[in-house]
């Protein structure tokens, strides 16, 4: 292989890479414990957070604390699943780009 074909080769994985990060970055994941639910974009960020109501008293504003942290948790964890199944055979190339 010559060094040009290395590059474009190298310049085609960049593209695949990133064409595949836009994906996940507009992909939604819903994240829910107990009666909280919330929504992040393939970005980490938060897009929605919803509460059931009805289910809750003034007694449990520190447990809906910990309840949101959780949720929270359970959306990333699926966005760090999606990352790793159309990304992981790029594993050592992310860094940059993330």
């Amino acid at each position: 292989m010559n060094m040009q074909s290395i590059m474009q080769q190298a310049q085609r994985m960049q593209r695949d890479l990133q064409k595949k990060k836009d994906e996940i970055s507009a992909q939604l994941f819903p994240g829910k414990y107990e009666f909280v639910e919330v929504t992040l974009n393939g970005k980490k960020e938060m897009v929605s957070c919803k509460i059931d109501k009805e289910e809750l008293s003034k007694e449990d504003i520190e447990m809906l604390e910990d309840f949101i942290v959780m949720a929270m948790k359970d959306s990333i964890q699926k966005i760090e699943k999606e990352y790793e199944a159309k990304l992981g055979q790029y594993a050592g190339m992310l860094d940059g780009l993330m």
